[in-house]
């Protein structure tokens, strides 16, 4: 039999683990993580919204009002009162004057307040979306 093998040694196991490819990994976990979670436009406000059967999604450019169903106001994340809705719609609509309005209405909450927001918005000559999740086929 012949013995191809160049050196009748054992071979050393490998003692050093290089780590950079771990690294990398997770440096490219981090970004994609970064760069998901500025796409969430849930402002941490609970609002359980209706289904609907087909929809659309959303620029980033938009305004977000939200109602719960306790009849809170939120715009853009910042508590509002029923007084100060118009303003508070109006001063985020001069900071984004192309921006669309979403309306963000708990499925227990008023009918009356949603369309309080959407007469604010076409006073403002806004475009109007209602938010809704979309139901299971």
């Amino acid at each position: 039999m012949i013995d191809f093998s160049k050196d009748k040694n054992q071979l050393q196991p490998l003692t050093l683990f290089s780590q950079s490819s771990l690294t990398d990994i997770i440096l490219l976990l981090l970004i994609f993580f970064l760069l998901t979670s500025s796409f969430v436009t849930n402002l941490g406000i609970r609002v359980e919204i209706p289904r609907a059967e087909a929809g659309t999604t959303t620029d980033v450019n938009h305004i977000s009002v939200s109602i719960t169903a306790d009849g809170n106001f939120f715009v853009d994340g910042n508590q509002t009162t029923r007084p100060q809705l118009a303003d508070a719609i109006r001063e985020a609509h001069q900071n984004r004057p192309q921006g669309t309005l979403v309306i963000r209405a708990d499925r227990d909450s008023r009918v009356d307040d949603s369309v309080r927001i959407m007469n604010i918005g076409q006073a403002l000559n806004m475009n109007i979306v209602m938010a809704t999740e979309r139901s299971d086929p």
